[in-house]
């Protein structure tokens, strides 16, 4: 059966330059690797013949052949009869995505566990001014019985007889032979005759664990902290992953963050607006007294310096911002309503640009743009 075209194999156009063939590879190994797709020969397949034609397009001499005289020009160079797909370039980026992996052509080393991640959800409170909480982690533990090796406590595990512990076999086609990863101890180099009855054999179990996340002031959305070692247990004693706690700040009723700074809406009175005054706004801190001019127009901003919240990254402090809204008075008695009349008219029997200079520059505005229509 022949072999497919190494750029067909990774998704790309023979102009492919190193940096797309290495990324092509990275997203292909994390979908098809064998602890990914434990017990699906087909996926490991497909992952065999992605390693293979990562290992050749990022080769230069290996390339050249390639794109001449396709994969024939590749074995006349001893491709399948040199080290497998275990050295090189292969090793360096198979380390970089799985954290660990093979060596030379010899015994794989314990895989690192996987890193996790945990979605916490915080008020702005909680957010602005910081938190302890505990959360609960399901995740693979290293078991304590057998002490991660997955042997029963008193025994050891063995040599595999297969491949002697160098976790490959090689494989003869006529004058080729290639390494594999070996099919009985499915590349590990050993084999547990009798293993730990607690884990049974894996060296590792699946349990809920308790942790406590402190989590400090001023982080927002999108924030993480990393909690080193409190992943998933790795395999055979190999070093746990991460924890990464991802932030969510819900949305508050009254403020708005950007930032460092928090915005709000105030609603004040006609009456405020107009003759000015003193009133409370809220902060996160409590309440705090804003100073209104006299003839406050609705949706100006008072910016209240350092009420806002303190950077994570900084001692800097942020802002709160807080837009006045004049509010229309409802519900009106027949005496209110009685009275707003009587002081609209005191103030038509005045000049109207000495009171509303807005709707006074509106209304001609508006004359003039008739008359340039009627023109």
């Amino acid at each position: 059966m022949s072999k497919r075209d190494c750029y067909e194999v990774l998704g790309l156009g023979r102009d492919a330059t190193e940096k797309e063939v290495k990324k092509a590879y990275k997203r292909l190994a994390m979908k098809y690797h064998p602890d990914r797709t434990k017990g699906d020969d087909a996926l490991e397949e497909k992952f065999k013949e992605v390693k293979e034609a990562y290992e050749i397009l990022s080769d230069p001499q290996k390339k050249a052949a390639f794109d001449q005289y396709g994969h024939d020009g590749v074995n006349q160079q001893g491709q399948a009869g040199g080290g497998g797909f275990g050295g090189g370039g292969f090793d360096d980026i198979f380390g970089d995505i799985f954290g660990g992996g093979r060596r030379g052509g010899g015994q794989q080393r314990a895989q690192q566990g996987s890193d996790l991640r945990y979605n916490m959800e915080l008020t702005l409170e909680e957010a602005v001014k910081g938190i302890s909480k505990e959360i609960q982690i399901p995740t693979l533990v290293h078991c304590e019985q057998c002490n991660g090796s997955g042997a029963k406590k008193g025994t050891e595990s063995k040599t595999c007889g297969t491949c002697h512990g160098q976790g490959q076999v090689q494989m003869r086609q006529g004058f080729f032979a290639v390494n594999q990863t070996c099919p009985t101890c499915r590349g590990k180099g050993k084999i547990i005759t009798d293993p730990c009855g607690k884990c049974h054999g894996e060296g590792r179990y699946e349990r809920s664990k308790t942790l406590s996340v402190k989590i400090p002031a001023g982080v927002d959305t999108g924030d993480r902290i990393r909690l080193s070692g409190e992943g998933e247990a790795g395999e055979q004693g190999a070093p746990a992953g991460d924890l990464y706690v991802q932030m969510n700040v819900r949305p508050h009723d009254v403020f708005e963050r950007d930032g460092n700074d928090l915005y709000c809406e105030v609603p004040i009175s006609f009456t405020e607006a107009a003759l000015g005054g003193e009133i409370e706004v809220p902060t996160l801190d409590g309440r705090v007294k804003l100073k209104i001019p006299a003839e406050t127009q609705t949706g100006r901003m008072f910016r209240m310096r350092n009420k806002g919240v303190k950077s994570v990254r900084s001692h800097s402090t942020g802002d709160l911002m807080c837009k006045v809204t004049v509010e229309t008075p409802v519900k009106l008695s027949i005496k209110q309503k009685e009275l707003l009349k009587e002081f609209e008219s005191s103030l038509c029997s005045s000049s109207s640009k000495k009171h509303k200079p807005k709707s006074e520059g509106f209304l001609n505005s508006l004359k003039t743009f008739f008359d340039d229509i009627s023109k």
